[in-house]
């Protein structure tokens, strides 16, 4: 696979593997919006042009579209270039993650990669491009990469020295100030099963406030809060769970509490991390990989490997359409394979190894994160042998209203179980709303145990 030459000193090599962090120059940070996108990608086409050049994203929705519909597709007319399979998949071998290589192996009749036309869509609010730009000269990594300061609203590190930056701009990539999700999840057996499990959310992006400050940040120390409560089956209803995570997480881990219905008492939770079983998720995912990585790094040493053009699940709105019923994407083995658009697209490739005497089911994730958006779009995941676990993939889109890129559905398959589950089916419900206002009183334990009665 081709790779994109970024680490050109000694010094920049030293920097990726360790994980420290430096400030970039004035000189740098004004290549932001010039041969860089404001969120630090490459603006110009790849060599070939099959990458075009980004100019702006999409800014204006399609005609017709209003908030709160389920966001239509602007490229239905677009026609599949081809399509790889694990019998032609060598001829594509550059352009795929290991991960996705082990899928059409695991998968040779019924997993396929339908590639379109790659269109750069993602894009964001003035306000996050000028934060953005004024955090590459301030923002910092703090405790050993365990938290940052010196950063709002923006990406912190929008011309990455290493791994740990590129992942704290995944975490803290923009996604709004806040919003209400209506959704669910499917946990199909082998055979294809499934019950399929109600969620409302909730999230408050602290971080993301159009008047948010580094330094207000650095003293409250919350970068979101988040809530989740389950709302069926019958058995699971009332069932629920409030994070507030943390800027600083050495001076404050993430705090976590649980509503249990049956008991009807709220809970400290301070196992929501790590591997610790993700909700009503049957084992197949571990709760630092909701939203493809979440939480503390400092159980893993990182590292930047540099960039890669690959193919990467994009514009996602087929999968999105409210069109579709949930037995229309949850099969056996995998999901639907002809409801899901493939891209090439340039990412970042970062590394993550176990540190020794540290536990955890992964003992290596690498991970692909999109250049133009910071969301992490493909992971793998290695066992303690060395061998592959897990794939999980994240489907994005462009939420027109906000705007911003941001998954509609993420995948987690288990390659030894040959099972998977689907985090983000809203194909049957309301969609999100960022427009609704949420205020601090709204994540209080107390809030928790109104909410779960």
């Amino acid at each position: 696979m081709k790779k994109i030459t970024l680490l050109t000193s000694a010094l920049t090599f030293a920097l990726a593997s360790v994980g420290a962090s430096a400030k970039i120059s004035s000189q740098e940070a004004a290549k932001l919006g010039g041969e860089l996108t404001p969120m630090g990608a490459v603006k110009a086409a790849n060599a070939d042009g099959s990458i075009p050049a980004w100019n702006g994203g999409i800014t204006t929705p399609p005609a017709g579209y209003t908030p709160g519909m389920h966001h239509p597709d602007p490229f239905s007319g677009d026609k599949i270039l081809y399509t790889v399979t694990n019998a032609n998949k060598e001829q594509y071998k550059d352009l795929l993650t290991p991960g996705v290589s082990k899928m059409l192996a695991t998968y040779p009749d019924t997993y396929k990669l339908d590639v379109y036309q790659t269109r750069r869509t993602a894009s964001y609010p003035k306000y996050v491009y000028d934060a953005t730009k004024a955090n590459a000269t301030t923002a910092e990594l703090v405790q050993d990469g365990n938290g940052i300061k010196g950063a709002a609203i923006g990406v912190p590190f929008p011309v990455p020295a290493n791994g740990l930056e590129v992942i704290w701009n995944h975490i803290l990539r923009y996604r709004g100030v806040s919003a209400i999700r209506n959704g669910g999840q499917a946990v199909p057996t082998a055979d294809g099963d499934y019950t399929y499990i109600g969620f409302d959310e909730s999230i408050m992006l602290d971080y993301s406030k159009p008047d948010a400050t580094a330094k207000e940040l650095e003293e409250s120390n919350i970068l979101f809060r988040f809530k989740q409560k389950i709302t069926e089956p019958a058995r699971l209803a009332g069932t629920a769970l409030l994070v507030h995570e943390t800027m600083d997480q050495i001076k404050q881990p993430r705090q976590a509490w649980t509503y249990n219905a049956g008991q009807r008492r709220v809970r400290r939770a301070p196992n929501v991390a790590y591997d610790a079983p993700g909700s009503a998720a049957d084992g197949l995912r571990t709760t630092d990989d909701f939203d493809m990585y979440n939480g503390a790094p400092d159980r893993y040493t990182w590292k930047l490997k540099g960039k890669k053009e690959i193919l990467i699940p994009y514009n996602s709105y087929k999968l999105h359409s409210d069109s579709l019923q949930y037995d229309d994407i949850i099969k056996p083995g995998h999901i639907a394979t002809d409801v899901v658009r493939w891209e090439k697209h340039r990412v970042w490739e970062v590394e993550a190894e176990l540190k020794d005497g540290i536990s955890h089911v992964y003992k290596k994730r690498v991970f692909y994160i999109d250049e133009d958006s910071w969301q992490v779009s493909i992971a793998d995941m290695y066992d303690n042998r060395d061998e592959l676990y897990r794939v999980a993939v994240a489907y994005g889109i462009n939420y027109y209203e906000i705007p911003t890129h941001w998954s509609t559905l993420e995948v987690y398959y288990d390659l030894n179980s040959r099972r998977y589950i689907a985090i983000g089916l809203d194909n049957q419900e309301d969609m999100y709303d960022f427009q609704t206002e949420q205020q601090e009183r709204m994540y209080t334990p107390a809030a928790l145990r109104r909410e779960g009665k």
